[in-house]
């Protein structure tokens, strides 16, 4: 119960303020050029806080539904206005001045992006050397030639201090030219070698280390004892009565080394009845465990394991002064807010699954979890989360900023604005278009609870 309302907490923190970001960045612009603010609200349907403030009493709302937010302005189009403020009126701006209050809810959350990965940046953050361990035989990895051993030092021309770099700068290269160059340095080489990895298509799964196991790579790791550390609720482990802090040492009668071994053998057996020997507190319990079968044809229990502290061989820290994490940061920014865009162009076409797209039960559980390792860690998921915001909303939809800024692009070249018709047209294609994109993401985020 912890877990959940942890991850309920920090799932509405994170939203408030991504939210609370975006919605002031329209809010700030506006009053910035003038145009009357009536309501900044946070949240939508009935208020639980409000206060009215300012020369032009200016509502500020807290409402129940954090799941979004809006800034009402002054509008001939929603209602009479006195003569007297006519030209405080949003539509009696010019093209500029709209175009500026509609981009810079999406740019603030770009900007808040960029503000957390500085912070990020200065305090430091350590992550695992990528130093290849168990290569799969035949695998992709295999017949580029990767050994064990091997440390990965860059793929092209960009560094990779970390596995999270490794699979970052990996996945924006396979989306696009589908081959990544990747230099490696070898026990038994004085000079970097290169491996080249052709990805024919995206694999579906990309939450859970999809990309690795697709090529057939797992990251060097001394052997971690097979402790649980989390439980998926109601999952395969959680049913069959294991809890966290148990450790493993047996399954069919088979002495489990470590974590590794563990998950080999239960992800060979989905939808196959194991037993399980488990040391609690000095104590040995038997449980029978039936794997559930997910993408790929393997098994999954729904159990974490407990890391150990970090061999500091294999630590790498990413720590920059303040100028120097500021260009980084934006650097970030950039380079995440682009391979969001093209994730999402190559699920429209089809090149990626839909299963990778989540949901707000996907997203609490990451907001929890992250939360959970440490405030770095909890930084680096708002950062992103607000990039998928930002990408999101300056899409060509209908109901979102992008479609705004669409309609003025329509009127700068036609001279005049979009007709009313043509507007509500667009609003229930936004609207269909939304819906459809919020089912799948609840069909997913409901799969992803019931089998991981």
């Amino acid at each position: 119960m912890i877990t959940v309302l942890s991850s309920i907490f920090f799932f509405i923190l994170a939203l408030g303020i991504l939210i609370t970001v975006h919605e002031f960045g329209h809010y700030w612009v506006a009053r910035k050029l003038g145009i009357k603010v009536l309501c900044f609200s946070v949240g939508f349907g009935k208020p639980l806080w409000s206060k009215t403030a300012g020369a032009d009493n200016t509502e500020y709302v807290l409402a129940a539904i954090p799941l979004g937010g809006y800034v009402r302005m002054l509008d001939e189009r929603e209602g009479e206005v006195p003569e007297e403020e006519v030209h405080r009126a949003f539509n009696r701006q010019s093209l500029t001045k709209r175009t500026a209050v509609v981009i810079a809810g999406p740019l603030f959350n770009f900007i808040l992006a960029i503000a957390a990965y500085w912070l990020i940046f200065v305090i430091g953050v350590t992550g695992m050397k990528p130093i290849v361990g168990q290569v799969t035989p035949n695998s992709i990895a295999a017949v580029a030639g990767f050994e064990q051993g091997e440390h990965i030092i860059a793929i092209g021309n960009k560094a990779t201090p970390t596995w999270e770099a490794v699979v970052v700068s990996m996945l924006d290269d396979a989306i696009g030219s589908g081959e990544v160059v990747i230099k490696v340095e070898s026990p038994d080489s004085t000079r970097p070698l290169q491996r080249v990895v052709h990805f024919d298509r995206i694999p579906e799964d990309l939450n859970r280390g999809g990309l690795l196991n697709y090529i057939g790579l797992r990251p060097y790791r001394p052997m971690i004892p097979a402790i649980i550390g989390h439980l998926a609720p109601n999952g395969a482990a959680d049913r069959a009565g294991v809890e966290v802090g148990d450790k493993f040492v047996a399954v069919d009668g088979e002495a489990i080394e470590g974590w590794e071994q563990l998950v080999d053998y239960i992800r060979a057996r989905p939808d196959q009845s194991i037993n399980i020997e488990v040391e609690r507190a000095s104590e040995v319990l038997e449980f029978s465990i039936t794997p559930v079968r997910v993408e790929g044809d393997i098994g999954k229990i729904g159990a974490g394991v407990r890391m150990p502290e970090m061999p500091e061989e294999l630590k790498s820290e990413i720590k920059y002064g303040p100028v120097v994490a500021l260009l980084n940061a934006a650097n970030k920014t950039w380079d995440m807010s682009y391979l969001t865009l093209r994730m999402l162009g190559k699920m429209v076409t089809g090149d990626i699954s839909l299963s990778n797209l989540s949901g707000p039960i996907s997203i609490a559980r990451y907001a929890g979890y992250s939360a959970s390792i440490g405030f770095v860690s909890f930084l680096t998921f708002l950062a992103i989360v607000s990039i998928s915001l930002g990408v999101l909303n300056l899409l060509p939809i209908p109901m979102l900023d992008g479609g705004h800024l669409l309609y003025y692009l329509v009127e700068l070249f036609k001279g005049s604005p979009v007709s009313e018709n043509t507007q509500l047209m667009g609003q229930k294609l936004g609207i269909a278009i939304l819906l459809a994109m919020m089912i799948i993401a609840f069909y997913n985020d409901i799969l992803r609870f019931f089998i991981y």
